[in-house]
């Protein structure tokens, strides 16, 4: 997919569409707690996507409505879902298999922050009165062949959450390629960049040079 800049900053559900469009035909693809899970719902059956949540099912579709609840079927955000024909369903153990195996194409990690090398910190801030919760973050970090990332790009004080080195605890090094934001999409940990660089693929509401004046990484217009 071409990725296409906006005059505006993308909501929410905007920017989970613009994810949906950009991932692969036919990959196995699992999405994370939170934001990631709006993916779903802007996939499109031409696009033959497989859903993989982690409590143990291939085949997941949509959130439900209001007249689809199940409550023996949710996604690992304890979200009620739906189920696509030929879905699978299988033990716990079983589905960490298949993330920790290599068999995801894609997975999309929402973080609090992402680093230029493609480091990744998603589990903990690091305060004291925060609740650990790393999931299945790390095995998504290590054994999907392509880790994306789903955020704001910029905190609630401003600070962004895009920055040359993570200061919260980690939950991969090196792992994440694509990092999809309200005001932007940005390449990371890519070969083809100098050390500290962020390649820039779309802006969305404001420009690269905008960006620069608000992040402290290096910035390369890739637009």
């Amino acid at each position: 997919m071409t990725l296409t800049s906006t005059d505006a900053p993308l909501s929410t559900e905007e920017l989970a569409a613009v994810i949906a469009a950009d991932i692969p035909a036919g990959s196995f693809v699992n999405l994370g707690i939170g934001q990631p899970t709006r993916i779903a719902d802007h996939l499109t059956p031409a696009q033959e996507v497989v859903l993989h949540t982690e409590n143990g099912m291939l085949g997941m579709g949509p959130a439900a409505g209001p007249d689809e609840v199940d409550a023996d079927l949710t996604n690992a955000g304890k979200v009620p879902v739906t189920e696509l024909p030929g879905a699978a369903y299988f033990h716990h153990a079983d589905s960490f298999a298949m993330m920790r195996g290599g068999h995801l194409d894609v997975c999309v990690l929402g973080a609090y922050q992402v680093a230029a090398t493609g480091d990744l910190a998603n589990w903990h801030t690091g305060r004291a009165d925060d609740i650990p919760a790393v999931g299945g973050a790390m095995d998504l970090a290590i054994g999907a062949k392509s880790v994306r990332v789903m955020m704001s790009l910029f905190g609630r004080d401003g600070s962004p959450k895009l920055v040359p080195a993570c200061t919260y605890p980690l939950t991969g090094v090196a792992c994440v390629s694509r990092v999809y934001t309200d005001h932007g999409v940005f390449a990371v940990g890519d070969d083809t960049l100098a050390p500290g660089e962020v390649g820039v693929l779309a802006t969305f509401g404001t420009t690269v040079a905008g960006l620069q004046e608000r992040l402290s990484v290096a910035l390369v217009d890739r637009t």
